[in-house]
């Protein structure tokens, strides 16, 4: 039956007061195994470097879209992988600064690496600061380890940064040599095509083609033209006689000067003086004047009385008008099948260039999209040979050691005043705590509350236990040596702390 918890003090006390031997030798137990635990607790000792992340240096507006500096997203996890690397780790587990004697074997190593490794604590201390410490046994060794990882932290930060603007700006130097070979050869290929296939481009044959046929119809025009000039020449040359017949009265001089004329004045009215059926009747009219004067001037010459016949001036010029319209009509019928030719030709280069378009258009593109890569990759390495010499001359993304380690003077987690404080405290509690739990498990019936719960009669009176005289002096007797022996247990504890306060224990 469990009891009552009201009950439980009152029946604690009372089986302390039963078990006096007990409770002190419970009490001596506990007290001095805690007070042995605090001296064999193995103390440890921590040393901690500050870190200060530097990433607003002047640098920074200065360059800022020239260059990219090297940036870690998540600081405090970059710097954990890089300080439990193998690199790190081992350089601090061989050196002879730190650890006495070098391992002589690669198990020993690797020991040593693990307990290096264990040891090492990387932690935040707000947004541009974090700490890398080192926990050990040895005051010495935590603050040496604390020193050389900082120093191997920042010495292999800068090399990563160089190696990776370095590899960053080789990376991007191949590929730009890469593209620029790829461009030349895109240009060479779009060169060999044009030179092997000259016919022009789409435009330049439309226009070609529109030329010709705007000749053709300008052809076409004139032939019609002359196709009705000859038809009128025809019929003004039959209305025409071959001859003329010269009467006494009429010198045949002045009638061929006069129909000259008419011939003339009604070509200046369609042409200019320089057309050159006026040219020749000029030539004509000079001609005829001139042997009109001549005529004139020879005194022996006797007109013929009679008539005669003579050639005809119209019909000699509209005869040499029809010969010269279809000899430019011949003309004409050969350019317009020339141009006709031309026209064919013209086709099948129009269906060259249409034919040769979609190459042309993949040569151009796959040359185009070359060229823009190659010119942005050339502004990327640029950027990246800016970046590799900021990060050569430590500009940019900088770690500085804001506060060194310290020679830890005191250890870390529970001291040894702790343990004799709770050991003095835990010894006095756990005879009551013992009791208290042993009470709770027992079966026997200590209340009367007990009854009245678990069977549910009413308990009428209960008979309190009386001791006899001797019984209490006994009881007595046993308290004060107890007692005596607690109070000597007690400086026995305090003198053995005081001892190891003052490092003779």
């Amino acid at each position: 039956m469990a009891l009552p918890l009201s009950q439980i003090p009152q029946e604690v006390i009372r089986e302390v007061r039963n078990r006096k031997w007990l409770a002190f030798f419970l009490f001596v137990v506990v007290s001095f195994a805690i007070l042995g635990a605090g001296f064999l607790w193995p103390y440890k000792y921590q040393s901690d470097v500050i870190i200060f992340v530097d990433d607003q240096n002047i640098i920074t507006p200065l360059m800022e879209g020239r260059a990219v500096t090297t940036e870690i997203n998540d600081r405090i996890s970059a710097a954990r992988e890089l300080l439990l690397s193998r690199s790190v780790i081992e350089k601090v587990a061989v050196d002879p600064s730190i650890f006495e004697g070098e391992p002589s074997d690669q198990e020993s190593i690797e020991k040593r690496i693990a307990y290096v490794r264990s040891g090492v604590t990387i932690r935040p201390r707000g947004d541009s600061y974090f700490s890398i410490g080192f926990i050990s046994t040895s005051q010495m060794e935590s603050f040496r380890t604390a020193q050389r990882l900082a120093q191997l932290f920042i010495e292999e930060t800068k090399d990563r940064k160089r190696i990776e603007s370095r590899g960053a700006y080789e990376f991007i130097d191949k590929q730009v040599k890469g593209y620029e070979q790829q461009l030349t050869q895109a240009e060479n290929r779009l060169k060999q095509f044009l030179s092997e296939h000259n016919d022009g481009t789409e435009q330049q044959g439309n226009a070609r083609m529109a030329q010709l046929r705007n000749q053709l119809e300008l052809a076409k025009l004139e032939q019609e033209e002359l196709i009705t000039r000859t038809a009128s020449l025809e019929d003004q040359l039959a209305g025409v006689r071959p001859t003329i017949r010269q009467g006494r009265s009429q010198d045949s001089y002045s009638e061929r000067i006069r129909i000259l004329e008419e011939r003339l004045d009604s070509l200046r009215l369609q042409y200019h003086d320089t057309y050159p059926d006026i040219v020749i009747l000029q030539e004509q009219l000079a001609e005829l004047r001139k042997q009109q004067r001549a005529a004139a001037r020879r005194p022996n010459t006797r007109r013929s009385l009679a008539g005669e016949d003579a050639v005809n001036p119209l019909y000699q010029e509209l005869s040499a008008a029809l010969s010269t319209t279809r000899a430019d009509m011949a003309t004409v019928k050969t350019r317009i099948s020339s141009l006709e030719k031309l026209m064919e030709e013209q086709t099948l280069r129009m269906e060259r260039i249409q034919a040769n378009k979609a190459r042309y258009s993949e040569l151009t593109r796959d040359m185009e999209v070359n060229r823009e890569i190659y010119d942005d990759l050339l502004k990327r390495r640029e950027k990246a040979r800016v970046s590799m010499h900021l990060d050569i001359e430590g500009q940019g993304l900088n770690y500085r050691i804001n506060e060194p380690a310290q020679y830890p003077r005191e250890p870390k987690g529970p001291k040894f005043s702790m343990f004799a404080i709770a050991g003095l405290l835990l010894g006095m509690a756990a005879p009551f705590g013992a009791l208290a739990g042993v009470l709770q498990v027992d079966p026997r019936i200590r209340a009367s509350k007990q009854l009245e719960d678990d069977i549910g009669l009413p308990v009428l009176i209960e008979i309190p236990k009386v001791r006899t005289p001797y019984e209490k002096r006994i009881d007595r007797k046993v308290t004060l040596l107890v007692g005596v022996f607690a109070l000597l247990a007690a400086v026995i504890y305090i003198a053995v702390v005081v001892l190891a306060y003052l490092g003779v224990v």
